[in-house]
């Protein structure tokens, strides 16, 4: 059942403006598939960024594509590549991914999709981590929500403050390069939080799978906002 937060940005829908300044709906985009299914990722050293890097290139023109998305609730083998941040001896191996990916080139703008206020923003620069993080806080019919950036680059994110508000529509930050970016191929991995739990900064994009339910709650489908027909 559709959570009160996901059914309230249903709709809003037509009010959403885009976060990248590409059309997630052309022709040259298709969905990537980084689970267990796709053979490639098995023949692949993940923890060598070029080498993904050069999986990613295959993968979109294997489709005639320029720019991946995908992801939600996706159970992936990608993050065994820093098992330091994903595979807790304490807890659950978290595989789930909380948000959607866009693989696209480093430097492509990064859009409020909504009036927004700057909550809070970071650099987690370990290695698979975020990079550079700016999380914002949107208000709709009284709710208050959340959209978490990931994978951005540093010289845009400096120039923000907590409380700065930002119109929708203008670019706030920038898709960042490898390895400021948490040492990725460039793409943007975009959230939507109902509550940030005290968090400032950071927040899990990534879940065990026995957790789905709990996690799917608190994080609602970002294709709600992002209106892509491949995800």
């Amino acid at each position: 059942m559709p959570t009160p937060l996901a059914q309230l940005l249903k709709r809003h829908q037509p009010a959403f403006g885009p976060v990248l300044p590409v059309d997630l709906n052309a022709p040259d985009v298709a969905r990537l598939d980084f689970t267990a299914a796709n053979p490639l990722l098995l023949d692949t050293n993940l923890r060598d960024t070029d080498a993904f890097s050069d999986l990613v290139a295959r993968l979109l023109a294997a489709q005639q594509a320029d720019i991946g998305v995908g992801g939600y609730l996706e159970n992936r083998v990608i993050y065994r590549r820093s098992p330091e941040l994903f595979a807790d001896p304490t807890a659950p191996v978290r595989s789930l991914h909380l948000g959607v990916d866009i693989w696209l080139r480093a430097g492509t703008p990064v859009l409020a999709p909504l009036d927004a206020v700057v909550h809070s923003l970071a650099d987690n620069a370990h290695f698979g981590d975020y990079g550079p993080t700016v999380i914002l806080q949107h208000q709709l019919e009284d709710v208050v929500f959340y959209t978490l950036y990931g994978h951005l680059s540093r010289r845009e994110t400096a120039l923000l403050r907590p409380g700065m508000t930002i119109a929708q529509g203008v670019t706030f930050a920038e898709v960042g390069p490898a390895p400021e970016n948490g040492d990725w191929p460039p793409h943007l991995h975009f959230q939507v939080i109902a509550d940030m739990l005290g968090r400032q900064g950071d927040f899990p994009g990534v879940a065990a799978p026995e957790e789905r339910d709990e996690w799917a709650t608190r994080c609602p489908d970002p294709n709600l906002i992002l209106q892509s027909k491949y995800i």
